[in-house]
């Protein structure tokens, strides 16, 4: 089981970036999928999931209407884009897998205990 996440870098802020989860090992059409962030001295936050159909998102407060999580099974790859960046978005971003096709209540898919496998983690800058 991998999951390998790339895409960060610097950005000033306003700025635009487009993090990618690829995975391997597991069945990635049945997999929910999470993003979460840690900035230094912090604890890990919930960023956004996707459910394993798709047919539900869910977005931390500080980054709704500004970031969209998708998922494309062909390519067994998950997406975060990134718009409207502030300073304070900077961080290293997880992305989590559950692979298990679960069915989850409203808000469940920000519990990040239910996702079994994580990547390394990028790392994204954006400067004031």
């Amino acid at each position: 089981v991998q999951l390998q996440a790339f895409g960060g870098g610097l950005v000033q802020a306003g700025g635009f970036l487009r993090l990618s989860c690829a995975a391997s090992g597991f069945t990635f059409s049945r997999s929910s999928l999470s993003w979460f962030r840690q900035a230094p001295g912090k604890e890990r936050q919930f960023v956004a999931a996707i459910s394993w159909g798709g047919a539900t998102t869910d977005y931390a407060d500080s980054v709704k209407g500004r970031f969209t999580i998708a998922k494309d099974n062909d390519k067994s790859t998950a997406y975060l884009e990134m718009n409207s960046l502030k300073p304070e978005d900077t961080a290293i971003y997880y992305c989590g897998a559950d692979p298990h096709a679960r069915t989850y209540s409203c808000f469940a898919l920000r519990n990040r205990a239910i996702y079994p496998h994580w990547g390394q983690g990028t790392l994204v800058t954006v400067s004031s």
